[in-house]
């Protein structure tokens, strides 16, 4: 049930990254939800390989290289799907960080709403 809710509220958060920035483009609710679990899956199986392979960078940055991993992961997904569009590497890294931060609250809200028994 857990899944389905973050799956569905993250998908309006993409929805409303595209809606107050204009440098990403999702063209439908369907393409929403598509991109939210294209850009789950990428965050789950390629990000942790990129933040391996990354690691003396990252400590070198002190982790703000993790924000370029980000944008990487948001711009890969709308780079193989067709209705979600991140207009370059600029507009990738806003609407990763303005989708993240709508993610955490996400995160929070359903910590609270549905917690683990």
């Amino acid at each position: 049930m857990k899944l389905i809710a973050k799956w569905l509220l993250s998908a309006v958060a993409l929805l409303f990254v595209a809606y107050v920035y204009d440098g990403v483009v999702v063209k439908s609710f369907t393409s929403a939800l598509v991109a939210a679990f294209v850009i789950g899956l990428f965050n789950t199986v390629v990000r942790p390989a990129l933040v391996v392979l990354t690691l003396p960078v990252t400590v070198l940055t002190l982790g703000l290289f993790l924000f370029i991993i980000n944008a990487l992961m948001f711009w890969a997904a709308a780079s193989v799907l067709d209705g979600f569009d991140v207009r370059g590497f600029g507009a990738a890294l806003l609407g990763s960080l303005i989708y993240s931060a709508i993610g955490v609250v996400i995160e929070s809200a359903l910590e609270r709403l549905l917690p683990k028994h």
